[in-house]
């Protein structure tokens, strides 16, 4: 039995397809994106607040971020943006730091709130 994973490319007669892009896919891109102060990835951490998926591999992201001071406000949103973009399928993406609404611990996953001690 020959499978085809719906992440990857195949082949037809009229030339390559390209992957299909999945929600799941850019999820776990975010999922290895860690803030480097705290060991739990970004989207654990609930600062992923919307994914939009356009045709042909466009991906836009909104994000925030634990604090507007945070030191990282700088290079987490290009980490995330790296790592999307290295998603097969994906063309490009827009990664837009937002601050409303604001984040706050109830937007933790109950993982990250587990690995955390903030139960």
């Amino acid at each position: 039995m020959n499978d085809v994973s719906p992440t990857h490319a195949s082949w037809t007669p009229d030339g390559e397809t390209p992957p299909a892009l999945t929600e799941t896919a850019i999820v776990d891109a975010c999922h290895t994106v860690f803030d480097p102060e705290i060991p739990v990835d970004i989207y654990e951490l609930g600062l992923i607040y919307a994914i939009d998926i356009a045709d042909g591999g466009k991906i836009k992201v909104e994000m925030t971020l634990t604090a507007p001071a945070c030191p990282s406000a700088q290079e987490l949103p290009i980490q995330v943006r790296e790592a999307i973009l290295a998603v097969p399928g994906v063309t490009e993406c827009e990664v837009e730091t937002v601050w409303d609404p604001p984040w706050d611990q109830t937007r933790m996953s109950d993982e990250a709130r587990l690995q955390l001690n903030m139960f």
